[in-house]
């Protein structure tokens, strides 16, 4: 786009309101888009909410067909509801005009950020922040020849990146309670936190690798044997394994930022979060540099999958300023702001970034990044997924962080919960 293709007069009293999370790349993006206003003549306006109160703030704008957000960069669970409600525009015709291909971009990233329904050439989003759970470890603790020697030792191989679930839980193990330069510290971080989707997010890496399936891929719907299969079960078992063996005190309500918190603590040896963190992450003074290590999601024994996070950016259908929304969006798309986006610290979708030949070699997590990419997994889109989230939150949650019931008693209650609400949608 170049700034003899808008009406300048015009352009220089609009004013377009993004709405998107308060973390790291939100940052990035004011920076990214001064290069949009510059060409444009329009400026833009941020309105960022912490993550704990993200989805409650912007659906709730949504939902009341509200006309504080013109852009929204909108989780990849909210794209179902977002169609069929009307909130965000549809952009296929918008695509075919401008000349934008979604074949240009990650395919997991179409479907998880742009497709409703899944799997079909229907698009609602340009696919914006890449994103997916990936872990860091202490790198120099790693190094210590007292600690790999100690490792060896009761292990009987050597100390290095997991490259399976079984594995990190030895790490783990091994790590919990080990004083470390005159400090006690712990084996792992990972995701428990209740009240939003944070223990949900956690457990689902653990879950795909051991077999867990959403639904019959022949039967949609069909969750019986799939969700609450012998290998989930085993899979939950784990994921409370590895909290109630290897975890940091008071960890029994932790999500990003408390992964954050522990690992630039120097409390942990290893931390679950997502890649977009990681950036920050490798500039800390205390923890960065040659001190963290990154690896994907380990394997299990059914599978080697991750949790896919990330979003889209969608024009807001009860927004005044549609037509500057979707300026903003073509300018989005181009090359080189996209790579522009990869070097600000934004994780870009575009093909022609991630499939250069140098961008395994353009960050110390750039081809964890690429690899994580090609595995991911995503939660429910459908209409109705923040009652199938809040239904997985308090059954995990309650056997997990609360020891009530087993593993099979959990997800069978599971089962039992989204069979209601899709039975409540006229879906079974």
């Amino acid at each position: 786009m170049t700034g003899a293709s808008i009406d300048g007069a015009r352009a220089a009293d609009k004013q377009l309101t993004l709405c998107w999370a308060a973390w790291d790349p939100a940052n990035a993006l004011v920076e990214l888009s001064k290069d949009f206003t510059k060409q444009s003549g329009i400026d833009m306006k941020f309105e960022f909410v912490p993550w704990t109160n993200y989805a409650d703030r912007f659906l709730n704008e949504l939902n009341s067909h509200g006309k504080l957000c013109d852009l929204i960069i909108g989780d990849s669970q909210w794209i179902g509801g977002s169609a069929e409600n009307g909130h965000y525009v549809k952009l296929n015709d918008f695509f075919a005009k401008e000349g934008i291909s979604m074949d240009d971009f990650m395919p997991a990233t179409v479907v998880g950020y742009s497709e409703w329904p899944k799997n079909t050439p229907n698009y609602w989003a340009l696919p914006a922040m890449g994103d997916a759970v990936g872990w860091t470890y202490r790198k120099d603790w790693f190094a210590k020849p007292e600690i790999q020697a100690a490792f060896k030792e009761k292990y009987g191989r050597d100390l290095a990146v997991p490259k399976t679930y079984d594995e990190l839980k030895d790490i783990a193990t091994f790590f919990q309670g080990r004083e470390i330069d005159g400090k006690t510290v712990y084996g792992a971080s990972i995701y428990t936190e209740r009240g939003s989707e944070g223990i949900t997010m956690g457990v689902s890496n653990v879950l795909y690798d051991y077999g867990f399936e959403y639904q019959n891929p022949k039967k949609p719907y069909e969750m019986e044997g799939f969700v609450n299969s012998p290998g989930a079960i085993a899979g939950l078992e784990f994921y409370k394994e590895l909290y109630k063996c290897c975890t940091p005190p008071g960890a029994s309500n932790s999500y990003m930022s408390e992964g954050l918190d522990a690992f630039k603590s120097g409390q942990v040896a290893l931390q679950m979060n997502f890649f977009a963190f990681f950036p920050g992450l490798y500039k800390d003074p205390n923890v960065g540099g040659d001190k963290i290590g990154f690896f994907v999601n380990p394997a299990g024994p059914a599978g080697h999958f991750t949790q896919l996070g990330g979003q889209g950016i969608s024009v807001v259908a009860y927004s005044d300023k549609q037509d500057e929304a979707l300026q903003y969006i073509k300018w989005f798309a181009k090359p080189d702001v996209q790579k522009k986006w990869w070097t600000l610290g934004g994780y870009s979708c575009a093909k022609s970034v991630l499939n250069d030949p140098s961008f395994p070699e353009s960050a110390p997590f750039a081809a964890q990044f690429l690899e994580s990419m090609a595995m991911v997994k995503d939660f429910w889109a459908e209409p109705s997924y923040a009652q199938l989230l809040q239904a997985e939150q308090k059954r995990v949650h309650d056997y997990v962080v609360a020891d009530q019931g087993t593993a099979k008693e959990a997800l069978d209650k599971l089962v039992a919960d989204w069979t209601q609400v899709f039975q409540d949608d006229g879906k079974m």
